[in-house]
């Protein structure tokens, strides 16, 4: 049994990364609420689009938080507070010269990404509006991703919460002003997303002064960590896991597309629903990198075990904490997003989809959390390549080609459970005593 000690550390990172978490899909809940009440569904199908390209930029580049959140708790572990101040160096460089190509290459990043993504010329006129809204906010969201990562790795969850919060409050009261007051629909969506992130960025520089360990490093010491090669080869492998990751979604989203307007709003409404379900069990997902990551730096193969058998049972009971409303109510649920009539119908008669991609999904995440602690970003990298080209690819396929919806579903299942598999052959390895 886990000790009260570590049973308490968990539990309190959980919730209070739950409720910060939770903040993300809600805002996401409200824009889509906001956007599919009017009166052209375009907009709300233009902005699931443009969507996928910010999934591949922001969550393709999370393993600047990821990086950072495993170095800095295993820092955290061994006492070293150079390290710590260092691992924040680090990801602060690699964030800066990466936003900063992301705007000069913003023009051809769009031209390049609608030419690949199907949907009307309506739906793509809106989806490059939300593009060329939000695309201004790419240095502070990726910049974000490192100091909450920091934060993360140093057990400063409430300090995250405080961030995700403030930055969502403001970004619900933009998207009401700039969507239903001023009338710019997906342009505006894609503002109050920019200017959010930027505030976030503020305040969490500000908080990073206040607690900053004082060890008393030089800046040209700090600024060289930032030359170190094996983080540059774990971002590497993290870099293509997300891509690949992020990609079995964009694909799923954009084969839905084939299928009608109605069947890609159905199924974005349903990956919403995912998404809830993914921000409870990343609460206890994060835990468990903090967790684990101080673990390995002390040494504790013990308490690591106790860590994974925890967080995977707390990740199991939060998918089915979200997936019995959606079961049990759906049109309600639903009809919370949308007021087309035939959108909700065909959700409801996919929802069952829901059951197995999160039951599935559930240890995935809780183990990616766990090997992202660990820093195994090979062994992350090669469990997804598996998942994604085997598990996903083959299935999506036949759905583009005359499966339909249900093959596409299937797919999706098949997915989550490669990634389940892949990743738990690889635990007793990473639980065994180093020689």
């Amino acid at each position: 049994m886990p000790t009260p000690s570590l049973r308490s550390r968990f539990w309190r990172l959980c919730l209070i990364n739950i409720a910060s978490n939770l903040t993300i899909p809600l805002v996401g809940l409200v824009d889509t609420a906001m956007l599919g009440h009017l009166p052209e569904l375009r907009f709300l199908a233009g902005v699931a689009l443009a969507s996928l390209i910010f999934d591949y930029l922001f969550f393709g580049l999370g393993f600047l938080r990821m990086t950072t959140t495993g170095q800095t708790a295993q820092a955290q572990g061994r006492g070293d507070d150079r390290a710590v101040e260092g691992t924040l160096a680090r990801g602060v460089v690699w964030a800066m010269g990466l936003g900063l190509a992301t705007l000069l290459l913003a023009p051809l990043l769009e031209g390049t990404s609608f030419r690949l993504l199907s949907g009307t010329p309506e739906v793509e006129a809106a989806g490059r509006d939300y593009f060329r809204g939000r695309i201004w906010g790419a240095p502070a969201a990726l910049l974000n991703l490192v100091l909450v990562g920091w934060f993360l790795g140093r057990e400063q969850s409430g300090r995250v919460l405080l961030l995700t919060v403030v930055a969502n409050l403001t970004n619900v009261a933009l998207n009401y002003w700039f969507i239903l007051r001023l009338g710019w629909a997906a342009y505006g969506a894609g503002l109050a997303s920019a200017l959010a992130q930027g505030l976030m960025a503020l305040l969490a520089v500000l908080l990073v002064l206040r607690s900053w360990p004082g060890s008393g490093a030089r800046p040209t010491e700090l600024l060289a960590a930032a030359r170190d090669r094996s983080t540059a080869q774990l971002n590497l492998d993290l870099l293509v896991r997300t891509l690949l990751l992020v990609s079995a979604f964009a694909v799923f989203t954009n084969l839905s597309a084939l299928f009608g307007t109605v069947a890609l709003v159905a199924n974005t409404l349903l990956l919403r629903i995912l998404s809830i379900g993914s921000y409870f069990i990343d609460g206890a997902a994060y835990a468990t990198e903090s967790l684990a990551g101080r673990e390995l730096g002390r040494g504790d193969r013990t308490k690591l075990r106790e860590v994974l058998r925890l967080s995977l049972i707390a990740g199991e009971a939060f998918a089915w904490l979200v997936l019995l409303p959606t079961l049990l109510a759906p049109r309600w649920v639903f009809g919370l997003l949308t007021s087309h009539d035939e959108v909700v119908g065909l959700a409801t008669s996919w929802r069952w989809w829901l059951v197995p991609t999160l039951a599935f999904g559930a240890f995935a995440y809780i183990l990616d959390g766990f090997f992202l602690g660990l820093t195994a970003g090979r062994t992350l990298r090669n469990a997804m390549l598996a998942s994604a080209l085997l598990g996903f690819g083959p299935l999506a396929l036949w759905a583009a080609y005359g499966g339909g919806p249900t093959v596409l579903w299937i797919a999706m299942v098949m997915f989550m459970a490669a990634r389940t598999l892949t990743l738990a052959v690889r635990i007793p390895s990473a639980l065994a005593p180093q020689a």
